[in-house]
Protein backbone atom coordinates (compact mmCIF):
# COMPACT_ATOMS: atom_id res chain seq x y z
CA UNK A 1 0.00 0.00 0.00
CA UNK A 2 2.74 2.47 0.91
CA UNK A 3 4.46 2.17 -2.47
CA UNK A 4 1.25 2.82 -4.38
CA UNK A 5 0.36 5.84 -2.23
CA UNK A 6 3.89 7.22 -2.53
CA UNK A 7 3.55 7.01 -6.34
CA UNK A 8 0.20 8.82 -6.17
CA UNK A 9 1.64 11.60 -4.00
CA UNK A 10 4.73 11.86 -6.22
CA UNK A 11 2.43 12.39 -9.22
CA UNK A 12 0.59 15.24 -7.46
CA UNK A 13 3.58 17.57 -7.95
CA UNK A 14 3.07 19.22 -4.56
CA UNK A 15 4.96 22.46 -4.14
CA UNK A 16 6.58 23.20 -0.77
CA UNK A 17 4.20 26.00 0.33
CA UNK A 18 1.03 24.36 -1.00
CA UNK A 19 -2.26 24.24 0.86
CA UNK A 20 -3.67 20.72 0.41
CA UNK A 21 -6.90 18.90 1.29
CA UNK A 22 -6.96 15.11 1.38
CA UNK A 23 -10.37 13.47 1.31
CA UNK A 24 -10.56 9.97 2.77
CA UNK A 25 -7.16 9.91 4.48
CA UNK A 26 -7.59 6.48 6.08
CA UNK A 27 -4.57 5.55 8.22
CA UNK A 28 -2.68 8.67 7.14
CA UNK A 29 -0.07 7.02 4.93
CA UNK A 30 -0.46 9.48 2.03
CA UNK A 31 -0.70 12.36 4.52
CA UNK A 32 2.79 11.55 5.75
CA UNK A 33 4.16 11.63 2.19
CA UNK A 34 2.41 14.95 1.55
CA UNK A 35 3.78 16.47 4.76
CA UNK A 36 7.32 15.58 3.67
CA UNK A 37 6.83 17.98 0.74
CA UNK A 38 5.13 20.87 2.55
CA UNK A 39 7.90 23.12 3.79
CA UNK A 40 5.80 26.15 4.70
CA UNK A 41 2.61 24.48 3.46
CA UNK A 42 -0.34 22.91 5.21
CA UNK A 43 -2.49 19.78 4.88
CA UNK A 44 -6.03 19.22 6.09
CA UNK A 45 -6.94 15.53 5.93
CA UNK A 46 -10.47 14.26 6.48
CA UNK A 47 -12.06 10.86 6.87
CA UNK A 48 -15.52 9.87 8.00
CA UNK A 49 -14.14 7.21 10.35
CA UNK A 50 -13.10 8.28 13.86
CA UNK A 51 -10.94 5.13 14.02
CA UNK A 52 -9.04 6.10 10.84
CA UNK A 53 -8.56 9.69 12.02
CA UNK A 54 -7.14 8.44 15.32
CA UNK A 55 -4.74 6.14 13.45
CA UNK A 56 -3.71 8.94 11.08
CA UNK A 57 -3.02 11.29 13.98
CA UNK A 58 -0.85 8.67 15.68
CA UNK A 59 1.06 7.89 12.47
CA UNK A 60 1.68 11.59 11.81
CA UNK A 61 2.09 12.85 15.38
CA UNK A 62 5.27 14.81 14.60
CA UNK A 63 3.59 16.57 11.65
CA UNK A 64 0.53 17.35 13.78
CA UNK A 65 2.71 18.78 16.53
CA UNK A 66 4.62 20.87 13.96
CA UNK A 67 1.32 22.34 12.72
CA UNK A 68 1.75 20.97 9.19
CA UNK A 69 -1.33 18.75 9.23
CA UNK A 70 -4.72 18.73 10.85
CA UNK A 71 -6.99 15.67 10.82
CA UNK A 72 -10.78 16.02 11.03
CA UNK A 73 -13.65 13.58 11.16
CA UNK A 74 -15.87 14.66 8.28
CA UNK A 75 -17.85 13.27 5.35
CA UNK A 76 -17.52 14.80 1.90
CA UNK A 77 -21.30 14.94 1.52
CA UNK A 78 -21.56 17.21 4.59
CA UNK A 79 -18.23 18.99 4.36
CA UNK A 80 -18.24 22.56 5.60
CA UNK A 81 -14.78 24.10 5.68
CA UNK A 82 -15.88 27.70 5.97
CA UNK A 83 -14.20 28.17 9.35
CA UNK A 84 -11.00 26.50 8.19
CA UNK A 85 -10.82 28.46 4.92
CA UNK A 86 -11.46 31.77 6.69
CA UNK A 87 -8.43 31.06 8.88
CA UNK A 88 -6.11 29.37 6.36
CA UNK A 89 -7.49 30.16 2.90
CA UNK A 90 -8.73 27.86 0.16
CA UNK A 91 -6.77 24.90 -1.21
CA UNK A 92 -4.24 24.73 -4.04
CA UNK A 93 -4.86 21.01 -4.34
CA UNK A 94 -7.59 18.60 -3.29
CA UNK A 95 -6.93 14.89 -3.70
CA UNK A 96 -8.73 11.63 -2.98
CA UNK A 97 -7.62 8.04 -3.44
CA UNK A 98 -10.19 5.23 -3.48
CA UNK A 99 -13.06 7.47 -2.39
CA UNK A 100 -16.10 5.80 -3.93
CA UNK A 101 -18.10 8.95 -4.62
CA UNK A 102 -15.40 10.21 -7.01
CA UNK A 103 -15.74 6.92 -8.92
CA UNK A 104 -19.54 6.59 -8.83
CA UNK A 105 -20.55 10.24 -9.23
CA UNK A 106 -17.50 12.25 -10.32
CA UNK A 107 -19.47 15.36 -11.29
CA UNK A 108 -21.27 15.46 -7.96
CA UNK A 109 -18.04 14.87 -6.02
CA UNK A 110 -16.25 17.60 -7.98
CA UNK A 111 -19.09 19.99 -7.20
CA UNK A 112 -18.66 19.30 -3.49
CA UNK A 113 -14.96 20.24 -3.46
CA UNK A 114 -14.95 23.11 -5.95
CA UNK A 115 -16.02 25.68 -3.33
CA UNK A 116 -12.89 24.88 -1.30
CA UNK A 117 -10.41 25.22 -4.20
CA UNK A 118 -8.51 28.43 -4.95
CA UNK A 119 -8.97 29.86 -8.40
CA UNK A 120 -6.68 27.71 -10.54
CA UNK A 121 -6.57 25.00 -7.86
CA UNK A 122 -6.39 21.35 -8.85
CA UNK A 123 -8.47 18.29 -8.03
CA UNK A 124 -6.91 14.84 -8.34
CA UNK A 125 -9.10 11.79 -7.73
CA UNK A 126 -7.81 8.29 -8.27
CA UNK A 127 -9.76 5.10 -7.91
CA UNK A 128 -8.40 1.63 -8.39
CA UNK A 129 -9.19 -1.74 -6.95
CA UNK A 130 -7.17 -3.19 -4.08
CA UNK A 131 -4.09 -4.85 -5.50
CA UNK A 132 -4.63 -2.96 -8.76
Amino acid sequence: MGGRLRRVVDALDIRPGAHVLEIGCGHGVAAGYVCERLSGGRLLAIDRSPKMIAAARRRNAAHVEAGIVEFRIAELEHLDLGDYCREHGRFDLVFAVRVGLFHREPGRARGMVTPWLKKGGRLHAEFDTPGG
